[in-house]
């Protein structure tokens, strides 16, 4: 199949956090287009004050209304929000929560109507952006919403891991009573799926983490692995899933067992992300996995400690873009490779 040009859509995230400083960083290399349609949705006064205030270069966004207008010749603007005309670097307000919403609800409408091919969303602030329609606990969620209340894998991507989540933003207290056979079950075969569809690995292998330290010691210090993940592994087995464990977190990253495997299922965030940002080295995606459009973002949150000084890193924001281009081109191939099975069956037929 013949690449074609992707439209990546980036949204802006809070306007007073790095958002749009890493986009900038990331746009402002010109090698972007040679690979995409960069089309970022946001406030056209915040990114040329963020280029001014940062001495970011001569990046020029072209203003347009559609995504039908990107010419593939310079980084584009979809501008929402114009109220807004001053960053206040590191102080999240209601009018840059107002701001990231516009953007991402503007991209999302235009992402569902297949004007864009992907999604890449630069940090909102979670508490912050709770100010305007935004009732979710983060993107994950808000998206899963948007997809007709699909479920979703967050899934964490680097050069060397890709770590899924059973739950996602829980407080601590919760998690235990969370943790159920049917959830993991869920988890591992959008896990599995995405692995075959979106990663083109044939038979992948999923290593399954224990909850509690030493995977519960044979129910010494926690039941959750007998009773709950064992049989979620188990059964994942009858259907085709090659999931194994549960492992000790531990010992499973201490020991680097990890390389064994193309996905490890984490029981909740932290005993997933903290692994995965340690492997990643600032490089590392966030990708929502199991949804109809493609979604990823950068690792990390907004920052608010160091928007405006210029010292962002931006190498997980270009991450971010350069796995929505390749993820999106494996679903257009995949896509056409089983359009041309249906019509050589019916063909043949």
């Amino acid at each position: 199949m013949e690449k074609r040009i992707i439209n990546v859509g980036i949204t802006m995230g809070d306007a007073n956090g790095i958002g749009p400083e890493i986009i900038i960083k990331v746009l402002s290399d010109k090698r972007i287009l040679e690979l995409c349609n960069p089309i970022v949705y946001g406030n056209k006064s915040i990114l040329n004050q963020c280029i001014k205030d940062l001495q970011l270069g001569e990046l020029k966004l072209q203003h347009i209304g559609h995504p039908n207008k990107a010419n593939g010749k310079s980084a584009t603007l979809i501008s929402v929000d114009s109220e807004l005309k001053t960053a206040e670097y590191g102080n999240p307000t209601k009018a840059s929560a107002l701001c990231a919403y516009e953007a991402l609800e503007r991209a999302m409408k235009d992402l569902i109507d297949q004007e864009i091919d992907c999604l890449v969303t630069a940090p909102i602030n979670k508490d912050n952006i709770q100010q305007t329609a935004f009732d979710f606990a983060g993107h994950t969620e808000y998206l899963e919403h948007k997809d007709g209340n699909s479920e979703s894998l967050m899934l964490m991507v680097n050069d060397y891991s890709r770590i899924g989540l059973v739950t996602n933003h829980y407080s601590i207290n919760e998690i235990s009573s969370l943790i159920k056979t049917d959830l993991i079950l869920k988890k591992l075969s959008i896990f599995n799926k995405t692995l075959r569809n979106d990663f083109n690995i044939r038979k992948p292998k999923i290593a399954v983490l224990g909850l509690n330290p030493h995977s519960g010691d044979n129910g010494l210090i926690g039941l959750e692995e007998e009773k709950e993940i064992l049989p979620a592994i188990q059964q994942s087995k009858t259907i085709g899933i090659l999931a194994f464990g549960p492992y000790p977190a531990d010992g499973f990253f201490g020991s680097g067992n990890f390389n064994e495997f193309d996905g490890v299922l984490a029981m909740y965030h932290d005993q997933g992300l903290i692994p995965a940002k340690m492997l990643s080295s600032g490089t590392g995606v966030n990708y929502t996995a199991g949804l109809s459009f493609i979604r990823t973002s950068p690792d990390h949150g907004t920052a608010m400690d160091i928007a405006g000084k210029g010292i962002a890193n931006e190498s997980s924001m270009r991450s971010a873009i350069y796995n929505a281009i390749e993820l999106s081109r494996t679903r257009l191939m995949n896509e056409e490779l089983i359009k041309n099975k249906l019509e050589t069956s019916k063909n043949r037929a």
